[in-house]
């Protein structure tokens, strides 16, 4: 019961940080906007000022919007992954989706100059490399599908999804090595990833993509529960492995797949905010680990793009860099924590 209360308390705590966090970061960039306007603009009312009004609607509320998804999605697949191969620093990268996903902007951005102009300017859209992107992460998917229904063993399906990851890095690497400065260029800017310049389209299709795959992940909790105890312990209590398993991937992609094509790969949330909910609740029951993971993704994808903004500046810095100042150091001490456990 105590435990009930404490967990209760958390989480009205954590719902009242992500909606503070949500308010200071659209408030927050080259130009302060007070956080009572911005209050005012989201909940209907217009903003005291003309330009404050112009720039939450059509460039703060729709990146503060990304930043929630990106970090519910991508929380929510790395906890996915962590308990179906039962390894700490499984992430939502693991299947070889973000190479997928790289190997096709990579060859819409690097190959685009021996095409036919109309083609290529079309190509090298935001729609275009949306639609490589998605393509590149969907082959990857079918791929890694086709292999978890021939392979048994889960640990196989990693190793896989490994070996998927290095093959499309050396196919990237040989068009990187012909490619111009400009088109590097490109490639480096869309690898380090942006929350900014999605449209509303763009958004209302990210957020059924996420949608889909958080319910996917909820219908899974009871399987997930009996998969951190064990394969053979999971067939033991009656779940149907195999079903069960394809679910779980198919979360993971779809929420991986849409982030990465809509945000570009964005590094370490996935990664190190399952550890932070499973640190603060201190429990393995994955109906609390799945709505505390949601809640910390958005919270501290909220926190590093608020960061990432430099307020008060006219740049930004790449939202990569961010997060992967915050993820490293948590992978870094798991690793020695792990260390000394095992010593």
């Amino acid at each position: 019961m105590e435990a009930n209360k404490r967990n209760s308390i958390l989480f009205i705590i954590l719902i009242i940080a992500a909606f503070a966090l949500f308010i200071i970061n659209i408030s927050l960039g080259s130009i302060a906007i007070p956080l009572k306007d911005v209050f005012k603009s989201i909940t209907g009312s217009i903003a005291s000022k003309e330009t404050w009004q112009y720039i939450i609607v059509n460039y703060r509320l729709p990146k503060a919007i990304t930043a929630v998804l990106v970090g519910m999605g991508l929380a929510t697949s790395g906890l996915l992954m962590q308990t179906l191969f039962r390894n700490p620093l499984a992430g939502p990268y693991v299947l070889g989706l973000s190479s997928g996903a790289s190997l096709g902007v990579a060859m819409i951005i690097l190959g685009a100059s021996l095409l036919p102009i109309s083609v290529s300017a079309f190509l090298l859209s935001s729609y275009g490399i949306v639609l490589a992107s998605s393509l590149g992460s969907f082959l990857v998917l079918l791929a890694v599908l086709a292999v978890s229904y021939r392979l048994k063993d889960t640990m196989a399906i990693l190793i896989v999804g490994l070996m998927f990851g290095s093959l499309t890095s050396a196919v990237v690497n040989t068009l990187t090595y012909f490619s111009t400065a400009e088109e590097l260029q490109k490639f480096t800017f869309w690898s380090l990833g942006s929350l900014g310049n999605l449209s509303w389209t763009a958004i209302t299709i990210l957020f059924i993509a996420v949608l889909i795959g958080l319910t996917l992940s909820l219908i899974s909790i009871k399987s997930l529960d009996a998969l951190l105890l064990g394969e053979n312990y999971a067939k033991s209590m009656g779940l149907n492995y195999k079903k069960s398993r394809l679910l779980i991937i198919l979360a993971t992609s779809i929420m991986a797949g849409s982030i990465t094509a809509f945000a570009g790969p964005i590094a370490f949330i996935g990664l190190a905010v399952p550890h932070i909910a499973k640190l603060v609740f201190q429990t393995s029951n994955h109906k609390i680990l799945f709505w505390s993971t949601v809640l910390f993704g958005a919270i501290i994808m909220l926190i590093c793009d608020s960061i990432a903004q430099v307020p008060g500046q006219d740049f930004s810095l790449p939202i990569n860099a961010i997060t992967s100042l915050f993820g490293a150091p948590i992978v870094i001490w798991l690793l020695v924590r792990k260390k000394k456990m095992m010593g």
